[in-house]
C-alpha cells in the first residue's frame, strides 16, 4: 500500500475548489452526513471551505456505517429530525454511500444538491473533473436517454442487448452543481437500467476485468453469464464465477428470489483522471477504487441487483460491480464505443497532469 501523497494541509483547498464546481454561495447552508469511520480530516476540510465561501456547516453523524457491500441502509429518518433537517439544507456533503435509499430520494426532491465524497484523498485531487468533463457526460447522457436499444459485444465473447426507456438516464461529472442533483466526487459516466424483462444474450467477463463490488479485484479467470428475461440464467467458469454465484446466493431473500440475477445499471465511463490499473497501483482498498474503477474512459460498467435509484422495487444486496474492458457499445446500432476506445468525439475529454 503507497502513502498518501496529498499533504493533509492542502485539503481545505481541494474542498474548495469542489464546493465551488458546486456553486456554494454565500448564505447556504451546508450539511455534512457522517459516520464513526468518517475521515475526520474531510469533516474539518468541508467545515474551512464552507467558511472561506460565507456557508454555513454543520455536521449530522449517525451509528450505522453503510458500505458497497449493504448498500440500502436508512441512516436517515429513524432518529426524529434527521429527515427535515438535510432537507432543508442547501447543499449535502455525504461521506458515506447513500444510494439505494428512500430518504435519499426525499432529499434530493426537497431541492437539496448531494455530493457523494468516499474517495481518498490522492484520489480526490486526482479525480477531480477537468475542464470539459460536465459538458462530454451530459452529451452521452442525452445520447443514451434518446436510446431504444443498447448493444454491447466484446472479442471475448460478449453479445448482450437491452431496451432503455422506462427508467431515467442518469449521469455523473464529479460535482453537484443544481437544486435536487447527486453527484460523486470523482465521478464521470453515465448509466440507466434496462427496461424489465428486456436484457438478453451472453457476457463474458474476462481476465483483467474488476469486480470492485463486493470484491475489489481484477478477475483472473473467464466467467461466462447467459441472461435471459432480464435476468442471469446461467453462470459458468471457475473459482471466479464460484465467487459470483456465492454472492447472488447468499443474499437472497428466499430460495425463489432472483432480485441479485436481474441486471441493474449499465452504462459507461468517460472521466480521462480515472485509472484501470488503479488497483494494481494503490492495492485492493476499496477507497482507491470507489470512483476510479467505475468511471475510467472507454468501461462498459455491468451490475446486477437492485434498481430502485431509478424508480423500481428491487433493493436486494445481491449487487455485483464489473467495469469490464474492451467491449464494444452500440445505441440503436451506433457505435459509440469500439473495443474501450470512446469513437464519439464529443464524448472524448482531454487528461489533465495532475
Amino acid at each position: 500500500m503507497r502513502s498518501q501523497e496529498v499533504n493533509p494541509a492542502k485539503l481545505a483547498t481541494l474542498f474548495r475548489k469542489e464546493f465551488e464546481l458546486c456553486k456554494l454561495a454565500e448564505g447556504e447552508t451546508v450539511a455534512l452526513l457522517s459516520d464513526l469511520n468518517t475521515r475526520r480530516e474531510y469533516v474539518q476540510a468541508s467545515f474551512a471551505a464552507a467558511s472561506e465561501l460565507g456557508a454555513d456547516a454543520y455536521e449530522l453523524c449517525v451509528n450505522a456505517t453503510p458500505s458497497w457491500t449493504k448498500v440500502g441502509v436508512e441512516t436517515i429518518g429513524a432518529c426524529k429530525g434527521t429527515l427535515e433537517a438535510l432537507c432543508a439544507a442547501d447543499m449535502l456533503i455525504c461521506l458515506h454511500i447513500p444510494l439505494f435509499t428512500k430518504w435519499m430520494k426525499t432529499v434530493r426532491d426537497g431541492g437539496t444538491r448531494v455530493l457523494l465524497v468516499i474517495d481518498a484523498p490522492d484520489d480526490l485531487e486526482q479525480l477531480m473533473a477537468p475542464p470539459g468533463l460536465r459538458e462530454a457526460v451530459i452529451h452521452a447522457g442525452k445520447r443514451l436517454e434518446a436510446t431504444n436499444t443498447v448493444r454491447v459485444t466484446s472479442p471475448a465473447g460478449t453479445d448482450l442487448t437491452y431496451d432503455c426507456g422506462e427508467y431515467p438516464t442518469m449521469i455523473q461529472y464529479g460535482f453537484a452543481d443544481a437544486p435536487g442533483r447527486f453527484d460523486h466526487w470523482g465521478g464521470g459516466h453515465v448509466h440507466t437500467f434496462p427496461n424489465e424483462g428486456s436484457a438478453s444474450g451472453i457476457v463474458v467477463i474476462q481476465p483483467g476485468d474488476m469486480v470492485v463490488l463486493p470484491y475489489n479485484r481484477y478477475v483472473q479467470d473467464t466467467i461466462r453469464l447467459e441472461v435471459a428475461d432480464g435476468h442471469i440464467t446461467s453462470i459458468s467458469g471457475g473459482m471466479d464465477a464460484r465467487l459470483m454465484e456465492h454472492w447472488l446466493e447468499d443474499n437472497k431473500a428466499n430460495p425463489d428470489d432472483l432480485d441479485g440475477h436481474y441486471l441493474s445499471h449499465l452504462g459507461w465511463g468517460l472521466n480521462p483522471q480515472a485509472r484501470w490499473d488503479a488497483i494494481a497501483l494503490y492495492g485492493n482498498d476499496p477507497d482507491r477504487t470507489y470512483a476510479a474503477a467505475r468511471t475510467f474512459a472507454g468501461n462498459f460498467l455491468f451490475s446486477t441487483g437492485p434498481n430502485s435509484q431509478g424508480g423500481g422495487t428491487r433493493t436486494t444486496n445481491g449487487h455485483y460491480d464489473v467495469p469490464m474492458r474492451d467491449c464494444t457499445v452500440m445505441l440503436d446500432n451506433d457505435t459509440v464505443i469500439e473495443n474501450g476506445r470512446l469513437v464519439d468525439e464529443r464524448m472524448v475529454v482531454e487528461r489533465v497532469p495532475r
